[in-house]
């Protein structure tokens, strides 16, 4: 069974966002290793040397610089699937932003929300009703365990997520009997540049141990595959997902502050 789904991945078609660096990268690699060729996305220069890592892997990689918080962004990717069929999903373009809510510039409060949400959506829906028409496909999307609480000094982040999570479980049970699965990666804190990105290297989650992204992204291509409903990737993230869903929002926004506090790297 494996070997005949393996053989039937050759020249099959993956789009992964954010790919040029972390947990995309070692997502677009997963899909590289299994056959699939690829259309990667992101918003920076570093897509063509990510391109070039994956092409050593022996598929077509074409690649697509554009941001995704916009519907433009979103459409300049999907004119790249040139109408081929797209078996493969991976929306994983996100990132975040520290401090506090009322000291953030709004402008980049909105391109965490237009990124992880709107722009996220337009695309899964723009990829999605072609699968749903060809009664195949998987979609994989990158949530977090950041969605089971709130986020404080990462509000929107946080709340970005809850979102997804939310989302991801409500299209899946909606296209159910559709030939098209959908599956939502939750990782926790990541060992990729995300904390740099979001200014929050002075926090104790920024300067904490995090988990190899390597791993992060082998475990949801391998749910994708398996077409699971979500899978969190780590024990640690798993018993936190536990522990979240039986603790009052109180408590776990204040856990949050502790870890997320600028400059509670320090203490």
């Amino acid at each position: 069974m494996a070997r005949a789904a393996t053989h039937s991945l050759a020249h099959s078609l993956a789009i992964v966002t954010g790919a040029s660096t972390g947990i995309g990268l070692e997502l677009a690699k997963e899909c590289a290793r299994n056959g699939f060729d690829l259309l990667i996305a992101a918003d920076d220069p570093a897509i063509e040397e990510a391109a070039k890592e994956l092409r050593a892997l022996g598929v077509t990689v074409e690649t697509v610089q554009a941001d995704l918080a916009t519907l433009d962004g979103v459409d300049k990717l999907c004119a790249a699937v040139k109408g081929r069929p797209v078996d493969a999903l991976l929306a994983n373009a996100g990132h975040g932003l520290g401090h506090g809510f009322l000291d953030q510039d709004f402008q980049e409060a909105r391109h965490v929300i237009d990124t992880n949400i709107t722009g996220t959506l337009y695309l899964i829906q723009t990829i999605g009703r072609g699968m749903r028409d060809r009664k195949q496909g998987r979609i994989l999307i990158t949530g977090s365990i950041a969605g089971f609480m709130p986020g404080t000094y990462q509000a929107v982040y946080n709340g970005t997520k809850a979102f997804i999570d939310s989302f991801s479980f409500a299209l899946r049970h909606e296209i159910q009997d559709s030939g098209v699965t959908v599956t939502c990666l939750m990782p926790g804190a990541t060992d990729t540049e995300f904390f740099e990105r979001a200014g929050m290297e002075d926090t104790q989650i920024g300067q904490g141990k995090k988990d190899d992204p390597a791993m992060v992204a082998k475990v949801g291509f391998d749910a994708m595959m398996r077409g699971d409903g979500d899978v969190v990737a780590g024990w640690k993230n798993k018993l936190q997902t536990a522990m979240a869903a039986v603790t009052p929002s109180g408590i776990l926004a204040e856990q949050h502050r502790k870890q997320a506090e600028p400059g509670s790297g320090h203490h």
